[in-house]
């Protein structure tokens, strides 16, 4: 087989016709019956494809179907509040996903009349659409001819073309794109973008590849010189900061203080408890209760739990705080609410933890 090598020399005609046959029928053949797929309305292809971004297809459906039967259009989705479209992501996490989703097509309904932009210059405009998302947009609802290139296609074309490269760099990306717009046929961009993730999702997977079953082993380098177990190459990540943080279960009666996050930073605008994660999160808690000048009855640390984000580990301690009476005033983007009704906000993952663990105590 000749090589994609760093020269980018392009794969022989035979290889590239193979590929592209032996893949499209595999795939309309064996493709997954998933809900976006029913039709290629550009509007359901960009939310599902934000969805899977980090999630797992599994996890993706049943919030797939709950948010496009709430917004069914463009236009729903503009008109909705940001607390409504958060609430309906509830779980998902990675929330500036959402709220990027959220910004843009508000853009899209005001400048584009509602219409998702059809030209990669345009598409590529809007918040939240890098070039993977806008490939896959593009390809798949407009039949363009543009590379759509994940992790799923990156480990493909690793493996098809037994590249070393690292697939965590931003030039192994382009470099794959490149090779993308040498296989994509004319004919079926979208089925053939769609075939390339479908393949890297359910046969050749990180780990044990069914490579009996693939599609295109004749044409695989590392099938052919058993280097699946070595192919794609990526540095590690480095492990998640550890970081101490305490959160403030303040309550009285049956009602629990909720503030809102910052509007930047980790989990920007979400409703939470009182978090404190600086160098002493104790006596940051201690400031905090004297600067509000409320009565408190007890307190006490009830519950301890951790959870991990990509660059964070959260030692998170569990305060519960109580009060003699319900003060009358709350800040901005702050709320007093009883506890039966808590759920009627978003919460992060994190907070639906804790708050569940409160709530049994």
């Amino acid at each position: 087989m000749q090589l994609i090598m760093n020269t980018m020399e392009r794969p022989e005609s035979t290889i590239v016709s193979t590929i592209q046959t032996e893949l499209l029928h595999w795939y309309a053949r064996y493709q997954r019956d998933l809900p976006w797929r029913k039709d290629q309305d550009p509007y359901k292809v960009w939310v599902s494809e934000i969805m899977l971004q980090q999630t797992r297809v599994n996890t993706v459906i049943p919030y797939f179907n709950r948010f496009i039967e709430r917004f069914p259009t463009i236009i729903d989705l503009a008109n909705a509040s940001d607390d409504d479209v958060v609430k309906m992501w509830e779980g998902l996490g990675y929330y500036s996903r959402v709220r990027n989703l959220h910004s843009a097509v508000k853009e899209v309904a005001d400048k584009y009349g509602g219409k998702v932009p059809d030209q990669i210059e345009e598409i590529s405009r809007l918040k939240g659409i890098g070039p993977y998302t806008a490939g896959a947009i593009l390809s798949i609802a407009y039949q363009r001819k543009v590379p759509a290139v994940d992790g799923n296609v990156m480990r493909v074309y690793s493996r098809i073309f037994a590249l070393y490269d690292d697939i965590a760099i931003p030039a192994t990306r382009k470099k794959m794109e490149a090779i993308g717009d040498v296989l994509i046929p004319e004919h079926a961009p979208g089925d053939f973008n769609q075939a390339l993730m479908e393949l890297g999702a359910t046969i050749c997977t990180p780990t044990s590849p069914q490579c009996l079953f693939c599609p295109v082993s004749s044409v695989c380098e590392a099938n052919e010189q058993e280097l699946q177990d070595e192919l794609p190459q990526k540095k590690k990540a480095k492990a998640p900061t550890p970081v101490s943080v305490r959160f403030a279960w303040i309550e009285s009666g049956h009602s629990v203080f909720l503030v809102k996050r910052p509007d930047k930073g980790l989990l920007a605008g979400m409703w939470s408890l009182p978090t404190f994660d600086q160098e002493d999160p104790s006596a940051e808690l201690d400031q905090y209760l004297l600067t509000r000048r409320w009565t408190v009855q007890s307190r006490e640390v009830e519950a301890k739990i951790d959870h991990v984000f990509s660059h964070r580990h959260w030692f998170i301690e569990i305060e519960r705080i109580k009060l003699d009476q319900v003060p009358i005033e709350c800040g901005e983007n702050e709320e007093w609410l009883d506890i039966n009704s808590i759920y009627q906000k978003a919460f992060p993952n994190v907070y639906r933890k804790a708050i569940s663990v409160m709530k049994k105590q």
